[in-house]
């Protein structure tokens, strides 16, 4: 948790509540009801607290999830990315943020009933958005192209669909979710080999745009 300074900002309190606020809403909901329970126990005036989160369930889940990604940042510092192969980024940092929430099942459940709701799907695809290009960064992803959409798509199905085999999980050490993880990144890895090989491919097929540009603009 986030120490609050002097006279702290509502962006400082929200940081500093957002951890404690899925253990409340486990049991009340992502209500004011865990705003006032989270601000009791970090000492923080309730007025305050709810003034922070004036604008709901979705601004409570949205600094929730930000705290995740603070967490996942922490948990996996560059230099121990640096040792790993791309592959092994990738996993490590979703399954960081597995970690971290699965504490917090009930509330995670709750949140993203909310989140599926029509009027929430653009704040929850702002979310998820932010949660992939976070972790690619943090692998060392540079892409500006259109790459850059493809792995954060592509990653935000394999980040879903594991979150899903979390809240089904029954073992003890979260193995079925650790395993459900590595066959989705298997997926990806075979997906990203046959672009790879398609693109190599085409780059030597010929160009039907490659040979109008030679002959508007023949070599001198």
């Amino acid at each position: 948790m986030t120490a609050l300074p002097d006279d702290p900002t509502l962006d400082e309190i929200r940081a500093h509540l957002a951890p404690l606020l899925p253990a409340n809403a486990a049991f009340d909901g992502w209500t004011p009801v865990a705003v006032e329970l989270a601000a009791e126990q970090s000492g923080v005036d309730k007025n305050i607290a709810r003034l922070a989160f004036k604008d709901g369930a979705v601004q409570m889940i949205d600094a929730w999830f930000r705290s995740v990604d603070h967490a996942m940042a922490a948990r996996l510092p560059v230099e121990r990315l640096a040792a790993m192969k791309v592959r092994g980024r990738v996993t490590e940092l979703v399954w960081a943020r597995i970690e971290i929430v699965a504490p917090e099942r009930e509330a995670l459940r709750r949140a993203l009933a909310i989140l599926a709701m029509p009027q929430n799907a653009y704040r929850a695809a702002q979310m998820g958005w932010r949660a992939v290009d976070l972790m690619w960064r943090l692998a060392g992803d540079t892409a500006t192209d259109f790459n850059h959409y493809t792995k954060r798509a592509t990653l935000g199905a394999v980040y879903a669909s594991t979150v899903l085999a979390l809240l089904d999980d029954e073992t003890a050490d979260l193995s079925d979710t650790r395993a459900f993880l590595e066959r989705r990144i298997d997926n990806v890895m075979q997906f990203e080999r046959l672009k790879a090989d398609w693109k190599a491919r085409s780059d030597h097929r010929p160009s039907l745009s490659r040979f109008i540009g030679r002959l508007r603009y023949p070599a001198v």
